[in-house]
């Protein structure tokens, strides 16, 4: 046999739909319709003009400059663009570098978490439905899962969730806000779940839309030395095409996943990804005014689906999850890309009638609005 048994265990991630035969408005992948500031491609140029013999040197291995511009950023917003100003100043204690690790994008990141804190001889607990390259990870690093459903309100069944983690003494991961269907826990509501969650289980919570909620389960961290945030550049920040993520946690834990990055690839962030992070972190204010812009129109498009009889899930990131009664999800994907818009439908069971809508610029969600009205 050619091929390593463990392969048989791989089920991949499959992405929004990358359109190659023709231009189309893409509202089908969570990214952020508006570009990285300008203060980005001022620093990637820069780097490459100052000495381009850079670029064929190895970058820092650790990043850290990158690591100590995250941390002044998050602790100048209070961890969550869209606090108000009161909530900036709420952090309970200072985030250091040390508290930081960065990769490229969240999803190699997750997968040094996962490989860091995860075995093989209990399951992991996490929702149905939430973020679908958790069960790809679980299949990769051959372990078991216990997928919990959602509530019939599509919110985090909490109760069953920590019954589960107790009764295995496992693992939990989910994001917040919860994707697809972009329900967030309070902070508070989190607190309670890392209480009553085994103490010598690491808990998980991907905060990848974070940014477009109301606030950050990163002051949790002065209490609870057994969380870990995952956070990620590609949504708020504009990086989905330049590829950049960090989770926040406690040194102990970063040096951990540190071990486990330096067994597997010792240089994962590279030279032009690290000095164009810095930029944006410096710069953060351009992509709070963004994310200000995503949630007014974010709100636009559910009250405008709302009046005209659909069912769309109260939503806390920067896409909505909705379904109209009597029309397919199927048919609702492939009317909008015949108009030239691209959105996600999933066939999964138990969501195959709803569509993911990605949020994207006033000009973009108007021509959607416009299509939907003949759905």
């Amino acid at each position: 046999m050619l091929l390593a048994k463990r392969l048989e265990n791989l089920h991949p991630y499959v992405p929004g739909e990358q359109p190659k035969d023709r231009v189309y408005i893409k509202l089908n992948a969570n990214e952020n319709p508006y570009p990285p500031c300008k203060a980005v491609a001022k620093a990637v140029k820069k780097a490459v003009a100052k000495n381009i013999s850079n670029l064929g040197l190895y970058p820092d291995p650790d990043s850290n400059d990158l690591r100590f511009a995250i941390a002044e950023m998050l602790n100048e917003t209070g961890g969550c663009f869209n606090n108000s100003k009161e909530a900036k100043k709420a952090l309970p204690f200072t985030i250091t570098p040390d508290m930081i690790f960065c990769g490229n994008g969240s999803d190699e990141v997750l997968s040094f978490v996962f490989y860091t804190f995860f075995d093989s001889d209990r399951p992991l607990v996490m929702p149905e439905f939430t973020y679908s390259f958790y069960p790809v990870y679980c299949g990769y690093y051959n372990i078991p899962m216990c997928q919990v459903p959602l509530k019939e309100t599509w919110e985090l069944d909490v109760d069953k969730m920590l019954e589960e983690a107790n009764k295995n003494d496992s693992a939990i991961i989910f994001a917040n806000p919860n994707a697809p269907t972009g329900i967030a826990l309070k902070r508070a509501e989190v607190a309670a779940m890392i209480e009553k969650a085994p103490k010598d289980k690491i808990f998980i919570v991907d905060e990848a839309y974070a940014d477009f909620g109301d606030e950050s389960c990163i002051p949790l961290l002065e209490k609870y030395d057994n969380l870990v945030i995952v956070r990620t550049f590609s949504k708020s920040l504009s990086f989905a095409g330049m590829r950049l993520g960090y989770i926040v946690a406690s040194p102990d834990l970063v040096r951990s996943v540190f071990t486990v990055k330096n067994s597997f690839n010792h240089f994962p962030v590279d030279f032009l990804a690290q000095k164009a992070g810095i930029a944006s972190c410096e710069n953060y204010d351009y992509c709070e005014e963004n994310a200000r812009k995503v949630v007014a129109e974010r709100e636009s498009i559910t009250k405008f689906l709302r009046e005209r009889g659909w069912f769309v899930i109260d939503s806390k990131t920067n896409f909505i999850f909705a379904k109209k009664d009597g029309v397919k999800g199927t048919d609702i994907y492939q009317a909008v890309k015949k108009a030239g818009i691209l959105i996600r439908h999933f066939a999964t069971p138990g969501i195959e009638e709803f569509v993911r809508i990605s949020i994207g610029t006033k000009k973009q969600m108007d021509l959607l609005k416009s299509v939907l009205e003949e759905v």
